[in-house]
């Protein structure tokens, strides 16, 4: 039973393109879904079966995370802003898995989330926020901010498990909450952290695969 949404960008230059190569098993990738910048919604795999697209990573307790999620191919080079017709049919589609399958909000994560350093997707250009102001993912505000030598564990609170390396964990959470923030660990990250890990810490309890 899916516990996690995945949500991805194709970095191909075109719907086709990414539609061929998610639909070749030669290629060894797939995804349940691929929204195209005009927003129409393709479905590839049938939600209750296991899709190849996420790869080597963890989110919390979870190891297979392709055996474990729901994955949602955005059509965007990666470069690009996101469509408004493309933005309105996942945030249609992401309620709706939602509803279905009981899946917090807290367990909507980019691909990024889950295997930093070696993927950026969705990337710096989507908009988090307004899934989080929608109730489709979550949006941390600052609060008092915790020591920074607490960074690493209040990461892993909140599902950031796949590395314990500060450096490739800062950028991890930057790319999601704060893209445009450069520099060193400082206190306005940990302002947004130490909320996120405190409200919505991942479920002990959820299944571990």
């Amino acid at each position: 039973m899916p516990t996690i949404i995945v949500i991805h960008y194709t970095a191909m230059p075109d719907t086709a393109a990414a539609c061929r190569t998610l639909c070749n098993p030669d290629t060894e990738v797939s995804a349940h879904y691929l929204i195209a910048p005009d927003g129409e919604i393709i479905s590839l795999v049938a939600e209750e079966m296991r899709a190849w697209h996420a790869g080597a990573g963890r989110w919390g307790g979870v190891t297979d995370v392709n055996s474990a999620s729901i994955g949602i191919e955005l059509s965007n080079d990666g470069y690009s802003p996101f469509s408004a017709p493309l933005m309105d049919s996942l945030c249609d589609l992401v309620a709706g898995i939602m509803t279905r399958w009981d899946i917090p909000a807290h367990r909507v994560i980019g691909h990024s989330d889950m295997a930093p350093g070696r993927k950026i997707d969705p990337g710096a250009r989507f908009d988090w926020q307004r899934l989080g102001r929608m109730g489709l993912a979550v949006w941390p505000a600052a609060v008092d901010p915790a020591p920074l030598d607490q960074f690493v564990p209040l990461m892993q609170r909140a599902g950031f498990t796949a590395t314990d390396d500060v450096d490739l964990a800062l950028h991890c959470f930057r790319l999601h909450y704060r893209p445009h923030a450069h520099g060193p660990l400082s206190a306005a990250d940990m302002a947004l952290l130490t909320d996120l890990a405190h409200r919505f810490p991942v479920d002990a309890n959820a299944p571990s695969t």
